[in-house]
């Protein structure tokens, strides 16, 4: 992104690919970046996640739920969170986690 400017997030179009078959834990889903650039030395960008369960490792992120539902459990035991439009989400680099979407999931994320 330009210093000064606006991309409308919620209609960016984002290309999906299938998830790596040894991340996929159910249904058939499927994952897309849009990067928008650097702000402060964190990637900014545009995620989005249809409908399905996967397993993922996470790296030193916020963001923000623009639309969907999802949970997202933790290995270590730490209580799941249940994600809706409007949330705003801390996660730690190296947690393992699993990614349970059942509506399609879009965020904005700095990582």
């Amino acid at each position: 992104m330009k210093p000064n400017s606006l991309v409308h997030a919620a209609s960016l179009f984002v290309e999906h690919e299938p998830v790596a078959p040894d991340q996929v834990a159910g249904g058939q889903p499927r994952t897309g970046v849009g990067r928008l650039g650097m702000f402060g030395g964190l990637e900014v960008g545009v995620w989005e996640m249809t409908p399905g369960v996967m397993h993922d490792v996470e790296a030193d992120e916020v963001f923000v739920v623009l639309s969907g539902a999802a949970t997202v459990e933790f290995a270590d035991g730490t209580a799941p969170l249940t994600l809706k439009p409007g949330d705003v989400v801390c996660l730690a680099a190296g947690a393992k986690t699993v990614w349970t979407v059942t509506e399609t999931l879009r965020k904005v994320y700095l990582v």
